[in-house]
């Protein structure tokens, strides 16, 4: 095996890593547990079998194996559950029924199988326990419109936002002032019952009101900073007229707003980070280090534009700049010690801003404008994929490129930059076996992103 080859190996192998560390099983195995007739969140007793019901419901692309894990708890008293994920990310059940609807945008079984898991809410009482299950994906899992929406408004919408750049927190704020179940208002169904909510979160920083759009969190966003968001990305002209006039009435009053941190109802609620980018990044290291690679943390909040930041995590892997510039964040740059071979780390959520009409996601496109920028450099390998197995509307995880990448797009007829300017990494990576592909990782913690250098 070439050095080359090895590193190739060597970055799949680290990733692998950082997906065994989010696992949601795990995840939730160390917060909750189940003694004789009571259920114990982090050693704290929380709900007794013998006095109330248990209804688990939820949304996220983890959340069959978030299931799992609380059938394998809980079992074997009779309780009420549902889960809504993304299409083909489902695992065997028996007492939680795995609902599959449409991801990143929303579709009839989104809408249909939300209204079944609302309809398990009825009845609660203040003995019973609602165990909310969510994490990444369940913004367009997860939806009960209000009445004057349509699902293609929602659709519209969505569309809109997925385009224009907006970041997550911009995203959930607006999908969840067209809702029935976002921020917070689940957990306003949910009453009497106490709420807890465990959460693998998908979100840099992990606010509790932006994962899955906040169901049982307070929400600090308002009717006000939806029509300021859709004034700062000039989506008046674009976004079906029924969204507009919706947040117009809320802003004047007319609507009910979603409920804030001072609601009385938030007293019998509590929400749980179980996993998050940071332990799978930490677990990435590790499996760097194992492998004899010196590492540096870059930051696991990471935003921005994919193909800036792919640029830029190329020059670093070059060792042209000392400056992290877009890779600013919460991990501390400490540098090497003494190893030849280097790996820097990352974690986060990049967007796209789409000028093309190509196929890919954020960390396709990242990899693309990193192989630009080690093209005929050392021994360099670059990776980028999602927790979760699905790279924006593909099949693919993410990509991994090579100092070699672009000389061989140029054998096979390959124009990197038409590809990019095109967003088109996706067939551009396909071409060259390329793709990370892992199918449905059933977790979903953002992105990694690694450099590899010999």
């Amino acid at each position: 095996m070439t050095h080359l080859e090895t590193l190739r190996s060597d970055a799949r192998a680290i990733f692998d890593a950082a997906l065994r560390a989010a696992d949601p099983r795990r995840a939730v195995e160390r917060v909750l547990a189940r003694h004789g007739n009571r259920l114990f969140l982090n050693e704290l007793p929380i709900f007794d079998f013998t006095r109330g019901k248990l209804t688990v419901l939820g949304a996220g692309k983890a959340g069959a194996a978030m299931a799992q894990a609380i059938e394998k708890i809980v079992q074997p008293d009779d309780y009420l559950g549902a889960v809504n994920v993304k299409y083909g990310h489902v695992a065997p059940t028996e007492h939680i029924v795995l609902y599959e609807a449409g991801h990143p945008l929303p579709d009839e079984n989104t809408l249909r199988f939300t209204h079944s898991l609302v309809s398990l809410l009825e009845e609660q009482t203040e003995a019973d326990l609602v165990l909310g299950l969510f994490s990444g994906g369940g913004s367009a899992l997860m939806e009960w419109l209000a009445e004057d929406i349509t699902l293609d408004d929602l659709r519209g919408l969505t569309n809109e936002l997925l385009r224009c750049g907006a970041t997550i927190y911009e995203i959930n704020a607006l999908r969840k002032h067209i809702s029935q179940v976002k921020g917070g208002q689940l957990a306003r169904l949910a009453q009497p019952a106490r709420v807890v909510s465990l959460i693998l979160s998908d979100v840099l920083g992990s606010p509790l009101d932006v994962i899955a759009s906040g169901p049982t969190a307070p929400d600090a966003s308002t009717f006000a900073d939806c029509l300021a968001l859709i004034e700062k990305y000039h989506l008046r002209a674009t976004l079906p007229p029924n969204i507009i006039a919706h947040y117009e009435r809320g802003a004047r009053g007319e609507i009910s707003e979603t409920p804030k941190a001072d609601d009385p109802l938030f007293a019998r609620v509590t929400n749980v980070i179980i996993a998050d980018n940071q332990i799978a990044c930490a677990a990435a290291a590790r499996a760097a280090q194992t492998r004899g690679y010196a590492v540096q943390m870059l930051s696991t909040q990471i935003q921005g534009e994919a193909r800036a930041l792919g640029k830029e995590l190329g020059k670093i892997a070059r060792q042209e700049t000392s400056e992290l510039g877009l890779w600013n964040g919460d991990a501390p740059s400490t540098g090497f010690q003494t190893s030849d071979k280097k790996c820097w780390l990352g974690g986060g959520e990049p967007t796209v801003t789409l000028r093309g009409n190509g196929k890919g996601g954020r960390a396709q496109e990242l990899v693309l404008a990193a192989a630009l920028e080690i093209a005929g450099d050392t021994e360099i390998v670059v990776l980028s994929a999602g927790t979760d197995g699905t790279d924006g509307p593909t099949d693919a995880a993410g990509a991994l490129a090579d100092n070699e990448t672009l000389a061989r797009a140029r054998a096979s007829g390959l124009d990197a930059a038409a590809f990019l300017e095109n967003n088109d990494a996706y067939h551009f990576f396909r071409a060259l076996d390329d793709l990370v592909v892992t199918g449905p990782t059933n977790t979903n913690v953002n992105d990694l992103m690694l450099a590899l250098r010999a």
